[in-house]
Parts: C-alpha cells; sequence; structure tokens
C-alpha cells in the first residue's frame, strides 16, 4: 500500500488517467446496465397446470392430480407439494429449499412428469412455469370497438392473437403478449339424439370416429432401386367438407351386396362457431378485450416499452382501423420507474451538493472541498461498472443505495487529507506531507472501509427473497466505499502535493459561531475522555451504556 500511495504522488497523470477512465467506464455502463422498477427476485416454485376441458373437479384429482403427486413426491429439495383442482385444470405447486438450483430442478419435474401415463385422451400436456418478478407485466392494454363497429367484442379474439399479440411478442424485450377475454373460433360438430337413435349409434361412436380420421400416421417405406420413399397417410381435417364425409357407421346389405355408410354429416350439422363466453371485460361502460405483455428476465423495461409504444402506433395506423378497432394503453409500468428513479436521483445529487457545502462549512478551504468533493462522483459512477459486471440493475434499490453512499465515501478522502494538512502546517515538503498523511492513516480507512463491508456480505450471499432484493443495495455501497478507499490513498495524495504547495491561513475562511461550536465539541469530548480514563468505574459505566444503546 505504501507502494502504491509513492507511486500516485509520482505519478499525478496517471492517477488522473485512471480516474477518467473508471468515470469513462462508468457512463460506458450505465447505458448498458437494464432499468426497472425493483430487483430480479427468484422464488424456488414451480408449478404444473393441466387442463381438461369439461371435466369435474373429482375427475380431474383422480385421473391427473394423484398420478402426479405420485411421481413427483421425494423431488430432491422438495420441501413442500399443494395441490389443487377445479373444473377443468388441475395445479400442484412444488416449493423447493432456499439456494436450488431452478434450472436443475425444473428439469427434473419434467421428466418425473413424463413418467405418468394414461391420461385420458382429452387432457392436454402439462405446463410448468417457475414463479419469478417477471411474472408482473409491464403494460396493459384494452383493445376496444371503434365508431361503426357492430361485431361482438368477444369475435375478435383470433384476430387479436394474429394480429396484436404476434406485433408485441417481436418487440425486443417482451417475453410474451397475453389476451384476457374474448373467445376462439372453433368447429361445432351437434348431433341429433334421433338420428343417432335410428342408426343405433351413440356419442363416443362419433367422437371415436373423428379423432381416428383427424390424425397424421406412417404408412411405412416404399424402396425403389437404391431409393427408399416414407410413406405418411395425411388425415387431418382442412375444410368442413372432411368433416362431414367421415364415416362412423359402414355396413353391408346381405341381399344386394352394397355397401351402406353412415357419415358426420348424415346426423349431425357442421359448421364454425364461437367457444362459450368464460370472461367479459368492460372499458369505459364497453365491450372491450384486455392484452398484458411481460417481460424478459433481464430485459431494459424503459427500452422494452419504447418499443411497445412503437409497435401500438403501428397497429393503430394500419392494422387496426380495417378492422374499426384501438389499441389503447391503460397501464404503463415505466411511469412509475421514471418517478420513482428520478426522485432518487435529485436525492442523490442533492445529498451530494449538502456533502459539499458541509464539508465547505467545516473545513473551510475551497480548495480541500474540491479535493475530497471529487471522491463522490469517482465512486459512485465508479460503482455501474461493477453493477454492470455482476449484472445487476438500476433500481430504486442500487440507487437509494448509492445515495446512502454519497455520505460515506467522503470519510476516508477528509481523514487523509486533515492528516495531510495537518502535516503542511507543520512545516513539511508538500510531497512529502502527501506520502506521510496518507501512509500514517491509511491502515486506519482501510479497515474503516472493510468493516463497512463486512457488515453487507451476509446480504450479498443470501438466498432468500429478501436477500435478492437488497442485494442491489449491498453492492452499491461495498462498492462505492472500496472505491472511496482508492481514491483516499492515490488521488488526494497526488492532488495534495500539488495543491497544497503553499499553505496560508487566508486559503480558510472562519466561521465565529461554528468555530465556537466547534471549541466546545471538542472540550466535551476531551473532558469526557479524561473522566472515562480516570475511573474504571465509569469506564465500565461507559461501554455497559454504548452497549444497551446498541441492543435497543
Amino acid at each position: 500500500m505504501k507502494g502504491l500511495i509513492g507511486l500516485a504522488i509520482g505519478r499525478p497523470v496517471a492517477v488522473i488517467a485512471a480516474v477518467l477512465m473508471i468515470l469513462l467506464f462508468g457512463f460506458l455502463a450505465l447505458k448498458t446496465i437494464p432499468i426497472q422498477l425493483t430487483p430480479d427476485v427468484n422464488r424456488p416454485i414451480i408449478t404444473v397446470e393441466t387442463q381438461w376441458a369439461g371435466a369435474s373437479p373429482s375427475e380431474v384429482e383422480r385421473e391427473i392430480i394423484l398420478p402426479q403427486e405420485e411421481v413427483l413426491s421425494g423431488i430432491e429439495g422438495m420441501t413442500q407439494m399443494l395441490a389443487r383442482a377445479k373444473s377443468g385444470e388441475g395445479e400442484i405447486t412444488l416449493e423447493f429449499q432456499v439456494g436450488t438450483d431452478m434450472d436443475k430442478a425444473f428439469l427434473l419435474v419434467s421428466n418425473r412428469l413424463d413418467r405418468v401415463s394414461g391420461y385420458p385422451e382429452e387432457v392436454d400436456e402439462p405446463v410448468l412455469d417457475t414463479a419469478s418478478s417477471e411474472d408482473t407485466p409491464i403494460a396493459w392494454f384494452n383493445i376496444i370497438a371503434t365508431e361503426g363497429n357492430e361485431r361482438p367484442m368477444y369475435e375478435f379474439a383470433d384476430f387479436i392473437d394474429d394480429v396484436v399479440a404476434d406485433r408485441l411478442k417481436r418487440v425486443p424485450g417482451v417475453a410474451d403478449a397475453v389476451r384476457w377475454g374474448g373467445v376462439e373460433r372453433e368447429v361445432r360438430v351437434e348431433v341429433s339424439p334421433e338420428t343417432l337413435a335410428r342408426y343405433g349409434l351413440t356419442v363416443p361412436d362419433v367422437v371415436a370416429a373423428l379423432q381416428a380420421a383427424d390424425s397424421t400416421a406412417t404408412a411405412g417405406y416404399v424402396d425403389e432401386g437404391k431409393r427408399r420413399y416414407m410413406v405418411r397417410a395425411e388425415g387431418e381435417f382442412a375444410t368442413l367438407d372432411d368433416i362431414r364425409g367421415v364415416v362412423v357407421l359402414s355396413s353391408e346389405d346381405s341381399e344386394s351386396g352394397r355397401l351402406a355408410r353412415v357419415t358426420v354429416g348424415d346426423i349431425a350439422s357442421v359448421d364454425f362457431a364461437y367457444k362459450d363466453l368464460q370472461v367479459l371485460f368492460r372499458f369505459n361502460g364497453a365491450d372491450a378485450i384486455s392484452m398484458r405483455a411481460m417481460r424478459e428476465p433481464g430485459a431494459n423495461v424503459i427500452a422494452t416499452m419504447d418499443g411497445i409504444r412503437v409497435a401500438v402506433d403501428e397497429l393503430n395506423a394500419y392494422a387496426l382501423p380495417n378492422a374499426r378497432l384501438e389499441l389503447v394503453q391503460v397501464y404503463d409500468e415505466t411511469t412509475y420507474i421514471n418517478a420513482s428513479i428520478d426522485l432518487v436521483t435529485n436525492n442523490i445529487w442533492i445529498g451530494g451538493i449538502l456533502a459539499a457545502i458541509v464539508l465547505l462549512a467545516f473545513l473551510r478551504s475551497p480548495r480541500a472541498t474540491l479535493i475530497i468533493s471529487i471522491a463522490i462522483p469517482v465512486s459512485v459512477i465508479g460503482s455501474f461498472v461493477a453493477m454492470a459486471a455482476l449484472g445487476r440493475s438500476i433500481n430504486v434499490i442500487s440507487l437509494a443505495g448509492l445515495a446512502f453512499a454519497v455520505g460515506m465515501v467522503v470519510d476516508a478522502a477528509i481523514v487523509v487529507l486533515e492528516n495531510i494538512y495537518r502535516l503542511r502546517e507543520q512545516g513539511m515538503p508538500a510531497k512529502q506531507a502527501a506520502y506521510e498523511g496518507a501512509r500514517q492513516v491509511w491502515g486506519a480507512i482501510m479497515v474503516s472501509a472493510l468493516t463497512t463491508v463486512m457488515v453487507f456480505i451476509p446480504i450479498l450471499v443470501m438466498e432468500m427473497e429478501a436477500g435478492q432484493v437488497f442485494r442491489d443495495i449491498a453492492v452499491a455501497i461495498s462498492v462505492s466505499v472500496v472505491l472511496s478507499l482508492l481514491v483516499a490513498i492515490t488521488l488526494i495524495p497526488a492532488l495534495c502535493a500539488r495543491l497544497f504547495r503553499t499553505i496560508d491561513d487566508k486559503d480558510r475562511f472562519r466561521i465565529a459561531a461554528l468555530d465556537q461550536f466547534a471549541v466546545r465539541i471538542s472540550d466535551g469530548i476531551r473532558g469526557f475522555a479524561r473522566f472515562v480514563a480516570r475511573s474504571r468505574t465509569g469506564s465500565l459505566v461507559t461501554v455497559a451504556g454504548i452497549t444497551g444503546t446498541a441492543l435497543l
């Protein structure tokens, strides 16, 4: 450390260049760090959702929940499993120990679910999801009808999925766009009970025939010379007539030998229709369809929202007017982000200015105040480099940490500068005073900085939600304090060796009231110290009082 102090004093240009590089990289890092309201919080929770349209809760429990619980029980690291069955859906929530590798747990759960066999044919594949702060939407929209649109809003669901949602998903930083409300179009086959009875058929017979016809299967291979062709039987429905032509019953007349066939078109009507309406949204007294946009993990919310606004303008200008629709944004997370960040940023500026004023009032030297004040921007802006390297984000928590650090980063610089100034007043040459002043106190200020960093180490290693939330504030303060230590033992001595070549009492102005107040405080501290030093009882009482106050 002594060599570093001597090197800084001997090469001030290199020190200033290093400081400028820190500031430059800090500004560059600030441009790349994601901006969001709060830090990302990953909860050790995995949910398994399985859809079964039309099933009762008891059927869902028997056919879905119980088999899944059997294969999921005993997963490594799992602490709790909760299951819920409701009409048409089963949900299992798995909670894991703090610190569990969720990628590994996600894969393990997926592999366990693959062991479940024998689902009813109508059951959809289980959908896995993890709980995190990205589940909160950054924007909500309402799609409303414009003047002249007489079509029911719920019929626009497919159009909104194909046009609006698809455009929003292509915005950089948007993970998903989810529609709420409206119903999709479907093919509805309505059978006639009387016709079924006439032919001796049942509804399951019709369902089985449709399922068998609506499938694609491999039909083997055909060898021709040295070539082999794979044959596939394409059976998926393309038109309504394909569905009407599906044979449900085929029989041969014993007398004539003619083949009689009963098709779906003979016993049912086949048409396009809409699913039953389950959710209804209203906006300003009119029917609407809602949509939310979710951000990708680590995405810059500000930049993402800028892209969303461009997409909304494009949709309202080109695609939606033809359908007599309008996309209205009703929630924007960046409104709260900008307001919160502006508030904290203003507090940082005000705190820095007030810190400089207090320094000027007590140091009573513009030159000394200027030297000390340099530590504030270097430490704060340099912290952005570490935050970018560690994958942190700009949010109200990290900015609050920087606001706290503004008053802390000048402590070490004040100690070094005052010691250097004291040695200069004693007649020591400027460079020697700068070296000796920093050398004498570097150990004390390093211990002070390290104790501050040590306080935040538990937060840095804590995997619980509280640790994830406050990790940014720990990183911001710790890095700022460490940088302020480096500034105090390099930049401060280098500047003092140049700016304190001459010492004059006129350099420091006097404030009589402040001087009297400082003298009284100094005399009080000295008197109390003498009292404690003379009396063992007084020492014990003082230590006990301070300890008790700290515990309270």
